[in-house]
């Protein structure tokens, strides 16, 4: 696992520091929007539990709520851990912003914590996010490099902020490399739904795609690059033991240094809510090993985009950008300001969606 996180604080919240006693233990609880073992995102966040309960050991106590639906649901999920005891809930999908909010209204008393919202409503709800769109960067250098039809298939989960901030990173990093380069788009409308992602996959790499990407959970999409004989990457976790042979790398989420540093920081009675977007520059983004099968010089421009992306040199949202209609809409030299990514819903010049 990465080491402790050092950097904070991408956006101030600006609210109040509460008095708080220190706790001898923590019960900590999570909410899951997929199964713990789709092997991606909902993994990757187990995962961080996990070692969270290495790192504390009896100082805490950890339960999860697995295949937790955005909506109604979650709200209902999210307020019986708050009335079960726990002292914080870690609620780990974009769609349990809402029920969140809602929930750590009625329950002042314990800590909730968001992962990839941006909207909170009280002094008890801290957000935190990671910035995904580093790895797809270095995703789409790679997929220009590799790919022989200069076209990738991208299958997505919800057009949200998120999701479209991928693309587009991946789209940017892949046409600074091949000015031709393009990215379809399928929306499968779930974060995990394997039979979905594997018809999504057939569907890009029958219309030309020789690289499959994803912003869904299963291994399904490797799965089936693996069997066409196209690369693909993971999502979240490193998932090689899927596809061998298709799998070039992944974006690989590391959520428990930062599990670690809440949870102690209410052992502490130092909690307070942060709003936070950590990257590869701290450790919560990295990438799985480069595949064996990737060319040397391709290895090196990937790992020269991660080394670079660590000393801030390297942003891939930096102008000029144009749209998908091709007008400019970013300026030479300007970066595009982490307000304006939260918010993201134009495509890059290259998207085909």
């Amino acid at each position: 696992m990465a080491g402790a996180i050092t950097a904070m604080a991408a956006v101030s919240l600006g609210l109040p520091a509460v008095a708080q006693e220190t706790k001898e233990t923590v019960k900590a609880a999570f909410v899951y929007v997929g199964p713990v073992g789709d092997f991606g995102w909902t993994f990757a966040h187990d995962q961080g539990r996990k070692y969270l309960e290495e790192q504390l050991g009896d100082k805490v106590e950890t339960t999860f709520v697995e295949n937790v639906a955005e909506g109604p649901d979650a709200e209902r999920v999210i307020r019986q851990l708050a009335q079960d005891g726990n002292d914080i809930v870690f609620t780990t999908s974009f769609g349990f912003m809402n029920p969140t909010i809602k929930v750590a209204k009625q329950f002042p008393d314990v800590k909730f914590e968001h992962a990839t919202g941006y909207q909170t409503g009280s002094d008890n709800m801290g957000l935190y996010n990671s910035r995904f769109y580093q790895g797809r960067a270095v995703l789409g250098t790679i997929a220009a490099m590799m790919s022989e039809t200069g076209k990738a298939g991208y299958v997505a989960s919800f057009p949200i902020p998120e999701v479209v901030m991928g693309i587009n990173a991946f789209t940017l990093a892949a046409r600074k490399v091949n000015p031709e380069f393009t990215t379809q788009v399928v929306w499968v409308n779930s974060w995990y739904d394997p039979a979905k992602e594997a018809d999504a996959t057939k569907a890009l790499l029958s219309q030309g795609a020789d690289v499959i990407t994803q912003h869904t959970d299963s291994p399904a999409p490797l799965q089936a690059a693996e069997q066409a004989g196209a690369i693909a990457f993971g999502q979240a976790w490193d998932m090689t033991s899927f596809a061998p042979n298709a799998h070039m790398t992944a974006i690989v989420d590391l959520w428990g240094p930062y599990y670690v540093q809440r949870v102690q920081a209410l052992l502490d009675g130092t909690w307070e809510a942060d709003n936070v977007w950590l990257g590869m520059a701290e450790g919560e983004v990295v990438m799985a090993p480069f595949n064996d099968k990737m060319p040397e010089d391709v290895k090196a421009a990937a790992q020269k985009i991660v080394d670079d992306t660590k000393a801030g040199t390297y942003e891939v949202f930096t102008g000029p950008i144009n749209d998908q209609s091709g007008e400019e809409k970013v300026p030479a030299g300007e970066v595009v300001p982490d307000g304006d990514l939260l918010k993201m819903d134009w495509y890059v010049e290259g998207v085909q969606s």
